[in-house]
């Protein structure tokens, strides 16, 4: 049996993603890998076969276990993220 957090990391390789990471972010990265690597397109499809399954580990993920972090949700974790954004000109 794998370990989770061993597989999540890889799936994040995968798509190339950092850990912290919104639902759009995967959706974005997946969708930008898929038109570069998808086999109608000139891809390998070894390549697509990782992708997607990386990216539905992800979802899946996310849906089950509310792995992302949206705005709201960062800025309920860590209240002063946005204070510096509030003073750039």
């Amino acid at each position: 049996m794998i370990d989770p957090k061993v597989e999540m990391n890889k799936a994040l390789d995968i798509l190339g993603l950092p850990q912290l990471i919104t639902r759009e972010d995967v959706k974005n990265q997946y969708r930008f890998l898929a038109k570069k690597n998808h086999p109608d397109l000139g891809g390998n499809a070894e390549k697509m076969e990782a992708i997607n399954a990386a990216y539905q580990l992800l979802i899946q993920y996310i849906e089950e276990f509310r792995y992302t972090f949206d705005d709201e949700e960062i800025s309920k974790q860590f209240p002063g993220a946005d204070y510096v954004q509030r003073f750039k000109p």
